[in-house]
């Protein structure tokens, strides 16, 4: 299987009807704010470098954002605060992203969620975060990544549990980065939610740091 056929298997995928319920009313009642968009709508497949490197992993769509636009982190102030990050890191090739057509590409890189559809109060029950496991093992599987990058606790806990890998010794926390028995590395970092960002939990410099030192572990040698 490849990545876009993997990709047209979520975004067909109706296995939590709560899920989709909540997806589906709110691309129906939008925000007023974007009263002229067409929403996605659906699940938000993965996005970026066929040949990355480099995995990044979120949370779950948000119900504006890549429940509007159909791309990961595209169209919120989570993706507004992301961007420009990997831009100056050199990951992306523009510091913003409005929409699918928007001309944006990513190098070496990789983007996907722990979950693909919207949840209410955006938390995904366990459950649904489980129904959507499978997903990101066949990414993990198709893309082989030298470093995994968890944007949050939950994506952490989630990478933790595909790989079987032992808690121990490895505790969550920005910048942390641990090498896993099965080859890659985890890196972590606080999710770049407006709740973050806004408060100061994750400032700009942190979040640079973060993805230089993603680019350090990319030039060591196997």
């Amino acid at each position: 299987m490849s990545l876009s056929e993997l990709n047209e298997e979520i975004i067909s995928c109706r296995k939590c009807p709560r899920l989709v319920a909540w997806r589906e009313e709110v691309a129906r009642t939008k925000r007023k704010a974007y009263m002229d968009w067409d929403y996605w709508g659906k699940p938000v497949p993965g996005f970026g470098d066929s040949n990355a490197r480099v995995l990044v992993v979120g949370l779950a769509p948000g119900a504006h954002g890549s429940n509007r636009t159909g791309r990961q982190f595209t169209g919120d102030a989570s993706g507004d605060f992301l961007f420009p990050a990997l831009y100056r890191a050199g990951f992306a090739s523009q510091p913003d992203s409005i929409s699918r057509d928007d001309g944006l590409m990513l190098k070496d890189m990789y983007i996907t969620a722990s979950g693909r559809c919207a949840p209410p109060q955006n938390k995904p029950k366990a459950e649904e975060l489980n129904n959507c496991q499978p997903f990101l093992e066949r990414e993990l599987e198709l893309l082989k990544p030298k470093v995994i990058v968890c944007l949050g606790r939950v994506a952490f806990e989630k990478i933790l549990r595909i790989y079987s890998e032992p808690k121990a010794g490895k505790k969550f926390g920005h910048g942390a980065r641990f090498r896993l028995e099965a080859g890659p590395w985890l890196v972590c970092s606080y999710h770049p939610s407006q709740q973050n960002t806004s408060t100061k939990k994750l400032t700009v410099e942190m979040f640079d740091a973060m993805w230089e030192k993603v680019k350090s572990l990319l030039m060591e040698k196997e």
